[in-house]
Formats: C-alpha cells, sequence, structure tokens
C-alpha cells in the first residue's frame, strides 16, 4: 500500500498545529480517556480508518481497555462490557459520524441520553471530540494514508 499523497495536515502550513489543539483541548478530562478511545474507534471502525484503529487501539490499550472491550465494540450494542454511559457515548458517536443515514441525524432520543450521563461541557467536548475524528478518519481516508507508516 502506499498513500496518494503526503498527509494534508502536514502539506497545509499550520493545520497540524490546528487539529492538534483541538485533540488538546478535547483531552480536557472532562471525558474520561477511556470513553474517549471508545469514541475513537468506533467512528474510525465506521469510516473504515485503518490509521486510526491503528492508533486509537494502542492508545486505548495504554490507557487500560480492556481486549474483550476491543474486541466487541464493532457490536456494543448486544455486548455486556460497556456502562450505560459508555453506550451514550457510542450510540451520539455512531448518529454524529453518520449525519446522512436519517432525516433527522441526531434523534432527540439519543442526544437526551447523552445529555443525561454527560453535563455540558463533557458534552461539548464529546462532539468536539467525535467532530474531530471524523476529520482525521476522512483526511486518512480520502488520501489513503497507511496504518503503521503515518510519523506524528
Amino acid at each position: 500500500m502506499q498513500a496518494r499523497m503526503n498527509h494534508p495536515a502536514f502539506v497545509v502550513p499550520n493545520a497540524m498545529d490546528a487539529l492538534q489543539a483541538l485533540g488538546k483541548a478535547v483531552g480536557n478530562g472532562c471525558v474520561p480517556e477511556r470513553t474517549l478511545e471508545l469514541v475513537h474507534l468506533r467512528a474510525s471502525q465506521i469510516n473504515g480508518c485503518s490509521v486510526c484503529l491503528d492508533g486509537h487501539s494502542r492508545a486505548a490499550k495504554k490507557a487500560g481497555e480492556t481486549d474483550e472491550r476491543l474486541f466487541t465494540l464493532a457490536a456494543w450494542r448486544e455486548a455486556p462490557y460497556f456502562t450505560d454511559t459508555e453506550r451514550a457515548a457510542l450510540a451520539l458517536t455512531e448518529a454524529v459520524t453518520r449525519l446522512s443515514d436519517r432525516a433527522d441525524p441526531v434523534p432527540d432520543e439519543i442526544y437526551d441520553e447523552a445529555a443525561q450521563h454527560f453535563d455540558e461541557a463533557a458534552l461539548a467536548t464529546l462532539i468536539l471530540a467525535i467532530a474531530n475524528i471524523n476529520v482525521w478518519n476522512r483526511l486518512n481516508a480520502a488520501t489513503r494514508q497507511v496504518a503503521g507508516q503515518m510519523t506524528w
């Protein structure tokens, strides 16, 4: 495999700094690191981003994530390993990642469930984290970046 081009974040001046600043902002502690890593992984599974799946799987393991939870993340609704709070975050992740899949992209029931588990600052952090990983997924997929070859 070979990437189509150099990563856009390195090609466009200051783009990497801006993307990393957003990543740093969402790592503010409002949402547990393990939850954020699950969010990153679930969006990356949906978007087929091997670079993010590789990197965030490693980050999740480093943050203490278990193999059982990582192995069953794609089937989180059926797996017994996730808390109600994590399920709310994952449902929101799927809705925000798949905006065009339904007439009401983020239904009230999904948003309201997330709002029951996260205060405003944490919910804002979660939404920004979902948007941010989707940006990375799209950059990597569009340019066919290769997992294991990124040097940040």
